[in-house]
């Protein structure tokens, strides 16, 4: 058997092995190969490339990337989905010395056994943003990738300044990469199909805004800024700063204005009155 996974397939892996697709693993699978390729397309995945999938489930991007990469490296933390990936992937015909699987809790991953250089992945939705900031901070040799998230999680990595969706994670990962939006995908693509919608997020790793003493104290500043969102930032930041006059007069001579809230501010607006504090 040759080509990528369909639903009838999926469908028969899934019964053969007894798994019932759980909303506590986020295991919505990707039954659709239009849209696996669609997203290795919009990935840029090329023959050069180590790809890096979190969560491969059943295996439908996980082939989708055999095709186009050179080597493919996929973190699963069920143990019955690891058993049966190369079993699926010898079955569809592709090469199974070019697929490493690591049977581990994402968020406990801390070293790969190849460095991977593009990251590939359908995220569930209550880990999204901590493991796409985990791996953007653990392995720098990820240079770009696209995640399918929920897509009220893609607005808020997205987002630009002063909107509603605007928060931390965008400030956060803009640490490290530009992200952009990659277009939506049908929830009938999915199996079984989800309550929510999905959406596509493309980023570009750039270097990174600072090194990491600066990096912890400006995301200090960022948990501190947004989790009293409404709050000026002169009260928002008072705690870290000692009071609302010293965080005022921080804020100031770093170049900002206090009465500005943390939804006002870039990354760099966030640096400035770190390294301001440091000092």
């Amino acid at each position: 058997m040759s080509g990528l996974l369909g639903a009838a397939e999926i469908r028969e892996i899934a019964e053969r092995i007894g798994l019932r697709p759980t909303k506590k693993l986020g295991q919505n699978f990707v039954v659709d190969a239009n849209t696996c390729r669609r997203i290795v397309k919009s990935a840029e995945v090329g023959p050069t490339d180590v790809a890096l999938e979190i969560g491969p489930g059943l295996g439908s991007l996980t082939l989708a990337m055999l095709e186009s990469a050179s080597a493919v490296v996929a973190i699963e933390i069920d143990d019955r989905l690891a058993g049966e990936l190369p079993i699926t992937v010898a079955k569809h015909g592709f090469d199974i010395r070019k697929l490493t699987i690591v049977n581990q809790d994402a968020m406990e991953v801390a070293t790969l056994p190849i460095d991977p250089t593009v990251l590939v992945a359908n995220l569930p939705y209550n880990v999204s943003v901590p493991v796409l900031l985990r791996f953007l901070e653990l392995f720098p040799t990820l240079n770009s990738g696209v995640v399918m998230v929920q897509s009220e999680v893609a607005d808020r990595l997205v987002a630009k300044p002063n909107t509603k969706n605007y928060g931390s994670p965008t400030v956060k990962a803009n640490w490290w990469a530009d992200l952009k939006s990659a277009g939506t995908v049908g929830r009938s693509i999915f199996w079984p199909v989800p309550n929510v919608d999905s959406s596509l997020v493309r980023f570009v790793r750039h270097a990174p805004a600072g090194d990491e003493s600066l990096r912890l104290q400006t995301f200090r500043l960022i948990d501190a800024a947004f989790a009293q969102r409404r709050k000026m930032l002169r009260g928002a930041l008072a705690e870290v700063c000692g009071s609302s006059a010293a965080a005022s007069d921080l804020i100031t001579s770093a170049g900002i204005d206090p009465t500005l809230r943390g939804e006002a501010l870039e990354l760099s607006d966030f640096i400035k009155i770190a390294i301001t504090l440091s000092k």
